[in-house]
């Protein structure tokens, strides 16, 4: 105690507050698990909807978001329409182009794992024709095996997609690998990486336009001569900083007949919006982690009402000794609010461990924001003072010849 009023120095306010935890551990940890486990829920939630959003945001910086795509649209009458042939070449003169590649998607081709597979079964599978500079347009890569060549794009030889290639059951590229596509026998030459700019080429098997052409019967007439195509999407790479106005003539330049008919999108903006709907679900887990929050706060208090009960003996002794109401009432509510800070602590390592382990399993950045476990341990401590306020008024109140007699 300090020399003026009899006042508990902090030190031994917390020392007088912890007996009671110490004296009973086993039922102290029972009490801050609601509380922890509240705690944990919270951290988590926004711990890994900030750290998905963070490698979602970096996905996106590392595709770029100067990725414009032209795709063939309906007709006025609501049927398909195509691109001209010379929607590409046309593309490729307006200002700030830097890159562009197309494929042209085969519709009434499929692609099975051999031909014993059953015409129905295609798996929403696609065939695409598609030009050679595609990989480094998309900004993805061949994950096993070799990209088409100037060669292989006139032969029967095709890659797949990531997800085409899982479907089909297919996970390495060796010499035999054959597909069946089209009626007839295709060499696997690779398998692509997961292209999320663009995943209508995850799900399709790509072959080169001369293959197409020739294999496959893809071909348009251009002033008499069978030429292969049309492209189906055109995909363009614009000088960063001047997407919108090479977007505002992609619709009319690769199509000036019917403009219409072309659809322009930027695909990052889906990536983004996907970003800013990441937490669409956080509501939903922190509810749960608040109802856990609120058992235990009620823990809390039911525990703190049993100790004042049990502990009628100490309580008279300390008034008998000169314990004023207000220290009676400050120990009790300082041994709640302990209580709950103790399970907050542990409740914020936990979601921080949980965001952790997930994240990098991911290789997200690991991203805890201040509000998760400075709002976790504030709430904690609130929890405390509310579930202890009572207990510890009750205690106060007790007058020393009562609890001395009753204990």
């Amino acid at each position: 105690m300090s020399a003026k009023g009899g006042r508990l120095r902090l030190k031994d306010g917390l020392r007088v507050a912890s007996v009671g935890l110490r004296s009973r551990p086993l039922r102290a940890a029972l009490s801050a698990l609601g509380i922890a486990i509240g705690t944990a829920a919270i951290v988590a939630v926004l711990g890994l909807s900030s750290s998905s959003q963070a490698g979602l945001l970096a996905e996106i910086d590392r595709l770029g978001t100067n990725l414009l795509t032209v795709e063939a649209g309906q007709s006025l009458t609501g049927g398909p329409a195509k691109l001209p042939r010379e929607a590409p070449g046309r593309i490729t003169l307006l200002d700030n182009v830097q890159l562009l590649a197309h494929t042209g998607l085969m519709k009434d081709e499929k692609v099975y794992r051999n031909s014993m597979i059953p015409v129905g079964n295609t798996g929403g599978l696609q065939v695409r024709a598609t030009s050679l500079n595609l990989l480094s347009v998309l900004n993805t890569g061949v994950a096993r095996g070799s990209w088409l060549n100037a060669g292989t794009a006139r032969e029967p030889v095709a890659v797949l997609g990531s997800a085409a290639a899982e479907q089909l059951g297919i996970d390495r590229v060796h010499p035999d690998q054959r597909i069946w596509l089209g009626g007839q026998w295709f060499n696997v030459a690779g398998i692509l990486k997961p292209s999320p700019l663009a995943s209508e080429i995850d799900n399709s098997a790509l072959v080169g336009y001369p293959a197409a052409r020739t294999y496959l019967g893809y071909v348009s007439i251009v002033r008499g001569e069978q030429k292969a195509g049309p492209p189906s999407s055109i995909y363009v790479r614009a000088a960063t900083g001047h997407e919108a106005a090479v977007q505002s003539l992609l619709g009319q330049t690769a199509n000036p007949e019917a403009p219409n008919e072309a659809n322009v999108s930027q695909p990052s903006d889906a990536l983004t919006a996907r970003a800013a709907a990441a937490g669409a679900f956080d509501s939903l887990f922190l509810g749960l982690g608040v109802v856990a929050l609120i058992v235990g706060a009620v823990g809390v208090a039911n525990i703190m009402i049993i100790s004042v009960l049990e502990r009628r003996s100490e309580i008279g002794l300390r008034r008998a000794l000169g314990a004023t109401k207000a220290q009676i009432r400050t120990q009790f509510l300082a041994e709640s609010i302990l209580l709950a800070v103790i399970g907050g602590v542990v409740g914020v390592l936990a979601g921080a461990a949980a965001t952790a382990v997930y994240a990098s399993s991911k290789s997200w950045a690991v991203v805890i924001p201040v509000e998760a476990w400075s709002g976790g341990i504030a709430s904690a401590i609130l929890i405390g003072a509310f579930a202890g306020l009572m207990p510890a008024v009750r205690a106060s109140r007790m007058p020393p010849t009562v609890a001395l007699r009753t204990a």
